[in-house]
């Protein structure tokens, strides 16, 4: 089958979040199943963008209202990411140094949407299916099935595919007439809670909902930042697919970003270059189990448990342990992490930002990897951890309840329950205990890293759920 993703990010074109990880390891498997797979993304002002070879392979112009666009369809000449990789270059949306966090990015996501729908038109040729990810791309199955222009696109079946369901792309009537005219008795479908919602519109209309993680489905019928009821309507058409990860790209045994290669049969030598490559780059004690972060330092990450944990945690086990943090985010916590550098110096350090060739040998050189997530629809980070021989230390929610599992019931991490710094701290010395327990140790790190979370497996859950809806629409 002929298969589209529509996104916000793609890695390694473009990465926020996990969502870039997802969308670009998802399509490259189910390519090498035998479909043909094809991603589109907005054109942004990347590296990836200005270092390879794009060829247009269409143009066209976007009326949003008032507003006049001309826009470009620009693909990757080599497929060298495994798939078709399409970029829509609207220069005065996206020619810009972020992803998102501009005053316009309705504007700018609704446009490319449009652009999606307008190019696929002009291809005289329908795909079976169009996973659309998050709410950047929620209007989609609206508009093939209401708008007057889209008609010709109605039988296309829709996913989407909801990585975080808290952000939502709310906007007010006063940009109803952005979307491409449809007939207002089925407004309603674009309404909820007194506003416009993409997200929710997505949910409404596609054939198909998935989420990442099962627990992560479970998780926002009980709390989805006012979308409760409206899961727990459409329960019946979703499922929560726990996402995999690349074990092409996150293989210690072939990684280049790492000092050392290794594998489960000697990953004692191989993390242990790694960890010394690292503390000396951050001044840090090779000898002392190392605890790190890498992600976004927001409160839903657990962001603003990290400066009072570190500090507890260090002014405990001083001569102990070791805390690296790799991230960025709110101010505020990045102002209190920095000062924590003095305070601490030779057991702790942080990067503020964000480096992928350092996130990979902190993945290969820390002993632990701290998650204290608020909220975690599925989390990829403990699957590159664990896959590194690192344990994970998480709290209990969405995709970390489903991949980790306490070493005290025979799993292969650490796990708390409250977004806490009493149990990130708790757990901390818990790992203290089992890093001066070699045997115990080292078995849990075996354990990890035999885990199959290859996107094998995720990949024909999707193409299942492809085919029931184009079965079950075909009747």
């Amino acid at each position: 089958m002929e298969i589209f993703h529509i996104s916000a990010e793609c890695y390694p074109m473009a990465k926020v979040g996990g969502l870039a990880d997802v969308v670009g390891a998802l399509p490259k498997y189910q390519q090498n199943a035998g479909h043909q797979v094809r991603v589109v993304v907005p054109c942004y002002d990347t590296k990836f963008k200005n270092e390879n070879d794009f060829e247009c392979v269409h143009w066209g112009n976007i009326k949003l209202g008032d507003f006049d666009f001309l826009f470009s369809v620009l693909k990757e000449r080599t497929d060298k990411l495994g798939y078709e990789l399409y970029l829509i270059e609207i220069k005065e949306l996206f020619d810009r140094p972020n992803i998102y966090g501009y005053e316009d990015d309705i504007e700018r996501f609704l446009s490319f949407q449009i652009a999606v729908l307008d190019w696929i038109i002009a291809r005289k040729k329908n795909p079976d299916i169009i996973n659309c990810h998050d709410h950047h791309t929620g209007l989609i199955p609206f508009i093939i099935k209401y708008s007057y222009k889209y008609e010709i696109l109605s039988k296309i079946r829709t996913v989407i595919t909801i990585h975080n369901g808290l952000y939502q792309g709310w906007f007010g009537y006063d940009k109803l007439h952005y979307i491409p005219e449809f007939d207002l008795k089925h407004v309603g479908f674009l309404e909820w809670n007194n506003s416009l919602n993409s997200l929710a519109v997505a949910v409404k209309c596609a054939h198909a909902v998935t989420t990442v993680s099962p627990s992560y489905l479970d998780e926002i019928n009980i709390s989805a930042n006012g979308l409760e009821a409206l899961f727990n309507m459409t329960r019946g058409k979703s499922k929560g697919i726990l996402n995999g990860i690349d074990i092409e790209v996150w293989n210690p045994l072939k990684d280049k970003m790492l000092e050392t290669h290794y594998s489960i049969e000697n990953f004692e030598i191989g993390k242990q270059k790694n960890k010394e490559k690292l503390c000396e780059r951050f001044d840090l004690d090779p000898a002392k189990p190392l605890f790190s972060f890498i992600g976004r330092l927001f409160n839903e990450k657990g962001g603003d448990l990290l400066p009072q944990a570190s500090a507890l945690a260090l002014s405990e086990n001083f001569e102990n342990i070791n805390i690296l943090i790799l991230g960025s985010g709110n101010p505020d916590i990045e102002k209190q992490l920095l000062q924590l550098r003095e305070d601490y110096k030779g057991n702790y350090n942080v990067f503020i930002g964000y480096n992928e060739e350092l996130a990979h040998l902190i993945y290969a050189g820390s002993d632990f990897i701290l998650m204290p997530s608020r909220v975690e629809p599925c989390g990829l980070n403990q699957m590159y951890a664990l896959r590194y021989g690192t344990i994970p230390i998480v709290r209990r929610t969405g995709g970390l309840r489903d991949t980790v599992i306490d070493f005290g019931d025979n799993g292969n991490g650490i796990c708390h329950d409250q977004a806490s710094v009493g149990d990130v701290c708790y757990s901390i010395n818990r790992a203290v205990s089992l890093y001066d327990n070699k045997d115990n140790f080292n078995s849990i790190i075996k354990k990890g890293m035999s885990i199959d979370h290859s996107w094998e497996r995720v990949c024909q859950e999707y193409i299942e759920i492809y085919n029931q809806i184009i079965q079950k629409h075909e009747n």
